[in-house]
């Protein structure tokens, strides 16, 4: 797949990604303290599925990876394609923490939520232990986001298929980390 074309196909993911980061760190200067997701923390990490957008853009973050990387990253995803524990994860790091998915962004974060007990906000049990309550603007709506992505993946989805690729709508990340782009 041409490059220019992939990328031009990823923008409003990466700008959506941008949009995020920027919440992120405000979450984490306001309550730098509350929080204890740090390097090394890695018990939410798990092998999960992500949106073909989010694959893509994970294949092409190992394209610009020196060779000898992106091998052993494939080779470890390959392996791990039953486990529970992500394949990206080597020594409790994520190998492509500036690339990972939003899901993997947002964990553990103050996220507005809606279930059957309704709507309510909810974060990993490690962070802001004690804390009765936290502001509007550190809360994230994941309904929002996850419409926003899936919204971003049709798109994405129709400008592959009009190129002539047709790929699922979401993927085992092991086998984003096989997707070959050239």
């Amino acid at each position: 797949m041409d490059q220019a074309l992939l990328d031009h196909l990823l923008a409003d993911y990466r700008q959506l990604l941008a949009k995020v980061d920027a919440h992120i760190a405000t979450v984490a200067q306001s309550c730098a303290d509350q929080l204890a997701c740090r390097p090394g923390c890695a018990s939410c990490c798990r092998h999960l599925t992500v949106t073909s957008v989010e694959a893509f853009a994970l294949a092409r973050v190992l394209q610009d990876m020196p060779a000898d990387q992106a091998a052993k990253l494939r080779e470890g995803a390959a392996v791990a394609a039953d486990s529970e524990i992500c394949p990206l994860l080597v020594g409790g790091l994520c190998r492509l923490y500036a690339a990972r998915p939003l899901i993997c962004r947002t964990h553990g974060l103050p996220l507005l939520v809606e279930d059957e007990a309704g709507r309510r906000v909810d974060f990993c049990p490690q962070n802001f232990t004690g804390v009765e309550s936290l502001p509007a603007a550190l809360v994230l709506d994941l309904e929002r986001l996850n419409i926003l992505l899936a919204l971003i993946n049709r798109q994405f989805l129709a400008g592959l298929e009009a190129a002539g690729v047709k790929i699922p709508e979401r993927l085992p990340l092991a086998a984003a980390l096989s997707l070959q782009l050239l």
